[in-house]
């Protein structure tokens, strides 16, 4: 082999190198924001993700890539009205409250998890909540993704981050970011109060049932490196239009469901005293806990205070308080009723808040007093060093 020529192979070789280096660093930056890098390492710095665990209240449109029935989907008109301009598959006529959560942490939106394409984009966290899903799995089965699904989706994700950041940046995003819950509320509803599995148990039992399933899951994500958690707990269920108007069709008033309030009631007696529980038992473990329940019984008895005008009706829907759940021609019924200025109502069909509403919860959620949301609001759980 001549001197020249082996000079040309080395050349040939270093530019080979070169070029696959190049290719690594593009790929990469397909999967991880640009600005996550560290100048001195090869791995994300540790930013404070957003991962979402829940139902309705917060499910920015999973259903849509399930095969479900419509009553589960919110992909039609007038959904989405206020601000997207287009039904997103939120229940809402706007933003949810993961949306202004993302929004006060500096986040980008944090999409459907489900999303085609949307699994290789994680480093700001992933949304798994999906409307209808309860903590237990019997709760509309095969046609939600309940909580054990959407665990079983994390832990699909972490190995996902493993794959494309490596390892140890990806225990840096787990360990450093906050896990959202927000679930229950569907246990409770009276198609599960129908169910055999509640039938079967007394009222106790199943609400301990319901609030162990959550403490469990926090306490996995625990094992996974997670270390701060925000949980909302039920507000006043009954309290709901379409509540309030199978009142009223019963005989009634149009008052709340007794029933349901003490369900609510008794699931966040247990609930608050399960995260103390976690937090005396598991080293590190922090917690914000909003007090929905609390928020929403101010809100009933002073809506002016939060900007609102009617708080008991809905929005969208028909029937007294549009409490018929028809929003959109939902369940085949196509005549339904909507108000001009859903920035003045509460509720935006029979069991969901406005944009309006929504914006009010996260604000609280965020940065609210430690009566509301305590002993850490979500503001400081994303600022919080472990």
């Amino acid at each position: 082999m001549t001197k020249e020529y082996r000079i040309k192979l080395k050349l040939a070789n270093s530019c080979s190198q070169l070029c696959l280096v190049v290719v690594l660093v593009v790929l990469a930056s397909l999967t991880i924001p640009a600005d996550c890098f560290h100048h001195d390492d090869h791995y994300p710095e540790a930013i404070a993700a957003l991962f979402v665990f829940g139902d309705s209240l917060i499910d920015p449109g999973n259903n849509n890539y399930i095969n479900t029935s419509t009553g589960f989907q919110a992909n039609f008109p007038p959904y989405g009205e206020s601000f997207f301009k287009y039904p997103s598959g939120r229940f809402c006529d706007g933003r949810v409250i993961t949306d202004f959560i993302a929004e006060y942490a500096k986040l980008p939106f944090i999409p459907p998890y489900l999303q085609i394409g949307y699994q290789y984009q994680l480093a700001y966290g992933a949304n798994f909540a999906s409307a209808g899903a309860g903590a237990l799995v019997e709760t509309y089965p095969g046609s939600v993704v309940d909580l054990k699904t959407q665990l079983w989706h994390f832990n699909e994700a972490e190995k996902l981050l493993i794959s494309n950041i490596g390892r140890r940046g990806a225990e840096r995003i787990v360990s450093n970011s906050v896990y959202l819950f927000s679930i229950g509320a569907n246990d409770y509803f009276s198609d599960s109060r129908k169910s055999n599995i509640f039938k079967s148990f007394t009222p106790e039992d199943y609400v301990a049932m319901v609030v162990g399933n959550i403490t469990a899951a926090l306490e996995e994500i625990y094992k996974k490196g997670g270390r701060k958690f925000g949980v909302v707990n039920m507000p006043p269920l009954g309290c709901a239009p379409v509540y309030r108007a199978a009142d009223l069709a019963a005989g009634g008033t149009g008052e709340c469901n007794g029933q349901m309030t003490a369900l609510a009631k008794l699931h966040n007696v247990l609930l608050s005293k399960g995260l103390e529980h976690l937090q005396k038992q598991l080293k590190s473990f922090r917690y914000s806990y909003f007090d929905f329940f609390a928020v929403f019984v101010d809100l009933f008895d002073n809506p002016s205070k939060y900007g609102f005008k009617e708080v008991k009706s809905a929005c969208c829907g028909s029937g007294p308080f549009r409490g018929t759940n028809s929003c959109g021609g939902r369940w085949g019924i196509k005549e339904y009723e909507l108000c001009g200025n859903p920035q003045d109502y509460s509720f935006f069909d029979s069991v969901h808040p406005t944009q309006a509403a929504n914006q009010q919860f996260a604000e609280l959620i965020w940065a609210g007093p430690s009566n509301v949301t305590g002993p850490y609001n979500l503001k400081s759980l994303f600022q919080l060093s472990l």
